[in-house]
């Protein structure tokens, strides 16, 4: 199935020249802030002193927008809405190939592509699995949009860029101040929060966790990424959630994705897929301690991290499952694991982080890339397959973008996206966040559940004070 597009769409690149001066992490949220009301736009934010900690971006003004459901894809342009019966991952190749921009990366890390998310649905347009899990909210499997305009943030040189991004397809459309003119206004905040509720109750997590023990004991696996769905009313800013939970524990991958009828809300640490020319990088996190409240506990609990026999072996089966997706698409005794079990710390954690690289084959693509690596291994389990199967069987709602990925896919052979682990969804008044973690032989049921009540206090607590009436 062709795109309804030209065969060559010319991109020309310019740059705002009158934006200038010393700009700090804090001041290009507050920019953000002024365009996140807006549909069609994406925040990515990364905070922290980590090595990939460096720069953030501002995506607006889309020329076009990708979305696909099951097997539908849509595309959206200034002109007209076109649903194509076709596989969403074989038009994203042919989507970034159609343009044709006139500059190399001049604003690093992204001048122009597709940005957005992949949920984790998306895996069943990529293996034959089953779709037992209630497919309660109805929304995409993938949203993508070409943007026209760009603000990139250098963390470590303060600098803030504006980047217009000019192509035939925009000039039907709305100009930038037309599309803040149409946007929807923030919804008010002043509503109590409501009841939290799980699609699990305590005692069918604890039957899940001790059923997902039974297939590791009858050899069907080794581990399985289990989680819970929350979900409470939300009535209030979308992106105040998103600011509010990045002043509380910055991190590396923060996102916020603004699709309309939907607001993804996205506070994750880990990196999925990074590339830069043919260098292909992938930062499994896989092990968790809180951070102590004196430095000796500190000390001693990051101690306990990097000696846990579970924790190795946790995170040495996902290392050794990500280096097998990422030799089907890299050239050969190129992939190397460059640093095994890094201990970063966190606001509030420690974790356990391996860094794996490889060299793409010249004869892959995106899709190729994302067929044989998506959805990240530290969030389905060992073997990949059979987990995912496990899990559709178990967890009673599908995730959407919970344990898929977010970011960008560059037209500079550049592409950056998070695993989409501590998100919210919200939509139609409500804010949905899944919590999990790895099962093992050795994992007790109650303790499993007990950690997907701790991993969503953050959360859960910030919307509190969000949507508390003002005295």
């Amino acid at each position: 199935m062709q795109l309804p597009l030209p065969a060559a769409i010319p991109i020309t690149i310019e740059e705002d020249e009158t934006v200038a001066g010393i700009i700090d992490l804090d001041d290009f949220i507050t920019l953000a802030t002024r365009y996140a009301v807006e549909p069609d736009t994406v925040v990515l934010v990364s905070g922290g002193d980590h090595d990939c900690s460096r720069y953030s971006i501002l995506a607006r003004n889309p020329c076009c927008v990708l979305t696909s459901r099951r097997h539908l894809a849509c595309l959206r342009t200034a002109g007209a809405v076109t649903l194509l019966p076709a596989d969403p991952l074989a038009l994203i190749d042919q989507l970034l190939e159609r343009f044709r921009p006139d500059h190399g990366l001049v604003a690093p890390p992204f001048c122009g592509g597709l940005v957005g998310y992949f949920a984790y649905e998306l895996k069943n347009r990529i293996e034959r699995l089953p779709q037992t899990a209630n497919d309660d909210l109805g929304l995409p499997d993938l949203f993508l949009m070409v943007p026209e305009e760009l603000w990139i943030h250098d963390r470590l040189e303060r600098r803030l860029r504006r980047l217009r991004l000019k192509s035939p397809l925009s000039q039907a459309g709305p100009s930038a101040d037309q599309g803040k003119a149409t946007a929807a206004p923030a919804p008010a905040g002043g509503r109590r929060a409501g009841r939290l509720t799980s699609n699990f109750t305590h005692q069918q997590y604890l039957q899940a966790v001790t059923q997902v023990r039974d297939y590791i004991r009858a050899g069907d696996v080794y581990q399985v990424n289990l989680s819970q769905r929350f979900s409470l009313p939300y009535a209030s800013d979308p992106f105040a959630l998103f600011t509010a939970l990045f002043r509380r524990n910055p991190a590396p991958f923060y996102a916020f994705v603004n699709a309309g009828d939907h607001q993804i809300v996205c506070t994750s640490m880990e990196r999925f897929l990074f590339r830069s020319g043919d260098r292909i990088e992938t930062r499994p996190i896989k092990g968790t301690r809180p951070r102590g409240a004196t430095p000796e506990e500190d000390r001693r609990l990051s101690q306990e991290l990097t000696v846990s026999a579970k924790d190795d072996a946790e995170l040495s089966m996902i290392v050794d499952l990500l280096r097998n997706d990422l030799g089907r698409v890299c050239r050969a005794k190129t992939i190397r694991v460059l640093e095994h079990k890094r201990l970063e710390p966190y606001q509030n954690v420690h974790h356990l982080v391996s860094v794996i690289e490889g060299r793409l084959d010249p004869r892959h693509g995106y899709a190729e890339l994302l067929r044989a690596t998506f959805p990240g291994g530290s969030i389905t389990g060992c073997p990949k397959i059979r987990a995912m199967e496990i899990i559709d069987q178990l967890e009673p709602q599908v995730r959407h973008v919970y344990t898929g990925s977010i970011g960008y896919l560059g037209w500079h052979q550049n592409m950056d996206l998070n695993i989409a682990i501590r998100t919210g969804i919200i939509h139609d008044g409500r804010c949905h966040f899944a919590v999990g973690g790895g099962i093992v032989y050795d994992s007790d049921p109650q303790d499993e559940y007990e950690e997907t009540l701790h991993k969503g206090r953050t959360l859960f607590e910030t919307i509190q004070r969000l949507t508390e009436p003002e005295a």
